[in-house]
């Protein structure tokens, strides 16, 4: 093997990432997707105005359709997970960076802070890869009190669908459901005000918006 080829296993991991990002081009064709309070956010992104985009971890799989801007790179864990995970985005066109609160978390948010700088939007799961789930890991807020840019919270709901066992009961939307997203209030963090503080309402707004998105979901 060349030194840029991957390991052993890849073959299987490139496979299962296509398959992978087909299931989601497939179900995303079988689903209304309706976008609530998202005006300032398109409007953002039309001016060409960073942001970093914030979402639970069990609400990743449609996420790449919440996002209409130029250019987005995602924190994605070092792990064989996240290998999967990376390479799914990028079928889909979406960037990543490598590194995670559990492993290679420096190295992944000096690369996600390199891009920022090129004019790269942002986007984390607070609380990926593995949990708790519900709670903001710091990376985010650091990002944001770097950077400057605001946070925008969003969550999703569908009217059908299906909970994975796993840690943060991954939510799956059944085909022909409708799915709801909706956008928070976007939240600006000070370089020296309080990271916990910042936490707390970042989760506070993304738990109110996911309560917003099921109300839609009825």
């Amino acid at each position: 093997m060349g030194r840029g080829d991957p390991e052993p296993a890849g073959w299987r991991v490139r496979l299962i990432a296509a398959v992978a990002a087909g299931f989601i081009r497939g179900l995303r064709a079988t689903v209304r997707l309706r976008h609530h309070g998202d005006e300032a956010l398109r409007e953002r992104e039309r001016r060409g105005e960073n942001f970093i985009l914030a979402f639970w971890h069990r609400h990743l799989l449609l996420m790449p359709y919440a996002y209409r801007g130029r250019r987005i790179s995602v924190l994605v864990s070092q792990s064989r997970d996240g290998e999967l995970i990376a390479r799914t985005v990028a079928h889909l066109g979406i960037d990543s960076s490598r590194g995670s609160s559990s492993r290679g978390g420096a190295a992944g948010m000096r690369s996600l802070l390199r891009k920022a700088g090129e004019g790269v939007d942002i986007a984390f799961t607070p609380d990926g890869p593995r949990g708790p789930a519900g709670v903001v890991q710091p990376g985010v807020i650091l990002a944001a009190a770097a950077t400057g840019w605001p946070i925008w919270p969003v969550a999703l709901a569908a009217t059908r669908c299906r909970r994975l066992r796993s840690w943060d009961r991954f939510v799956v939307p059944l085909p022909f459901s409708t799915v709801h997203f909706v956008y928070g209030e976007p939240l600006r963090v000070e370089r020296r005000g309080d990271p916990a503080a910042a936490a707390a309402e970042l989760g506070h707004r993304l738990d109110t918006a996911e309560s917003v998105a099921a109300g839609w979901a009825g």
